[in-house]
This record gives structure tokens, sequence and C-alpha cells, in this order.
């Protein structure tokens, strides 16, 4: 594994099922760059279609998550037309979005592990990870309006269904720093915890979920993501068929059995 690659992917050095994304750029805050969106397109392609890996915890090398986009980046487009930074964008953000809409549709379940700054893409791809647990030194902030731009990486997807319409047009419209508490309190945040306490508290967590039946846990994330945009009768069918789908799995016998035995399950 290159060091000095803008995105790691390692398996866990102490979890089975379990592997980091560690977005590599500290000196930078880790904003995105166009080398930083071919590596996380090319990685999240790779962790979805490794079936070994169950949890995938998403983090940033050094004292912050990620702080958006790269803006020295950005500078480098200025000297182009304004169709022509348009064609640049839209490109590059119709690649990177492939990669976000994967992450919701494969069955590997994200966590997201933010400390310090959390802005633009950022905050984007924390709160669409599956579970986002933040240290309490975190803050979060829209931060597209300060250079005249609207939100990328599903943030306008994920925000209205987390915290409402009227909240969601605050945090983008006003775009003020969020602490981690009020995020939380808010709803697009899980769990706060100190930031010494933050890797053992999301280590715990993927720990739980990669012992748990896969089909268990990427049956239920389907069944969450998709459930604001069924009806009930369409939502009723969903759960019946992911209900008999993981009874009829060897995981459904070993879990009935170790709950007779009073024993926890082993599950493939």
């Amino acid at each position: 594994m290159n060091s000095d690659a803008p995105i790691l992917l390692a398996p866990h050095p102490t979890l089975a099922g379990v592997s980091t994304l560690t977005l590599n750029r500290p000196a930078a805050l880790n904003a995105l760059n166009q080398a930083m969106t071919a590596a996380f397109v090319t990685l999240i392609q790779q962790v979805a279609a490794d079936t070994s890996i169950r949890v995938l915890i998403v983090q940033g090398a050094g004292d912050h998550f990620m702080a958006g986009g790269d803006i020295k980046g950005f500078v480098t487009t200025l000297e182009s037309t304004g169709p022509e930074r348009k064609q640049h964008f839209i490109d590059m953000i119709h690649v990177l979005h492939g990669a976000v809409e994967l992450m919701q549709r494969m069955d590997v379940i994200t966590v997201s592990k933010v400390h310090g700054a959390c802005a633009g893409f950022g905050m984007s791809l924390a709160i669409g990870c599956d579970l986002t647990i933040a240290s309490d030194d975190a803050y979060f902030a829209t931060a597209y309006k300060a250079i005249g731009l609207t939100p990328d990486g599903g943030q306008s997807y994920f925000l209205p269904r987390l915290v409402g319409m009227k909240k969601a047009m605050e945090l983008t419209l006003l775009s003020e720093r969020i602490k981690a508490d009020e995020a939380m309190r808010l709803g697009f945040v899980n769990k706060v915890v100190p930031l010494a306490d933050l890797n053992a508290t999301v280590d715990k967590i993927a720990q739980q979920i990669s012992r748990s039946a896969r089909g268990s846990m990427s049956g239920a994330k389907r069944l969450i993501s998709t459930s604001l945009s069924h009806t009930m009768s369409e939502q009723l069918n969903a759960e019946a068929e992911s209900f008999s789908s993981c009874a009829s799995k060897p995981d459904f016998v070993e879990g009935i059995n170790a709950f007779i035995e009073k024993r926890h399950a082993k599950f493939e």
C-alpha cells in the first residue's frame, strides 16, 4: 500500500471483516482534489466487490475528517471560460457521484469516524454513511455558500431526510458552523464521544456489525435506505421478501440454534 496515496484502503489491524478507508491529505485538511476523487471511486468499487468486507470505516488522517473541496484546485480552473468550467466540474462530479450512489447500494455497512473539520463534500460523505460517529471536537458546515456553489455528494438528498426540510434549508442557506452535540441533536450524527474514545467507540460498533449475519445487516440497510421512496404496500412487500430471504439462509439456522442453546451465534 502506498502511504502517499490520497486515500488509503486497508484491512482493520484487529477486526476481521472490517476495513478502513482513510482520506490521506492531512496537510490540506483532506480536501478533495482530482487525484482523491479518482482514488475514491476506484476504492469504493473495490470495497463493493470484496465479499470479505462487512464494515467500512471512513476516516480522515491528521486532525480533521475533510474540509470540503480543494480550493487550490478550483483556482486552476479560473482561466477557463464559464462553459469550460461547467463541463470540467460536471464530468468530475458525475464520476464522484457514481461512487456515492454505490456506497448506498452496496451490502457493506459504512461508518464514518468524524473529528475536527467536516465541511462541504466531507459533510456529504460523513452523513451519507450508514452510521456517523463524531468526537466532541468535530464541527460541521455545508460550506458551499462561501464560494458561490451548491451542494454535491448527495448532501441535498441526505440532509432533508435526516433533519427535515426547514432545517436543511437553514443549514444550507446560512452555512453556520454546527458543533458535534448540535449535529447529534439534529439527527445527522448518531453518537458523540470524547476524542480520546473515538477509535475505541467506532471499533466496538464495527465489531458488533461485522459479527452479525451479513444478510441481516445488508437487508436492513436496503430496507431503511429505500423506505422513503416506497408506499406502505411496497415497503411491506419489501420487508416480506427480505425477511423470508434471510430465513432461507444458514445464518438463520445458526441464529435460532444459538438462541435455544443460550450461546452467541457464530454467523458465516
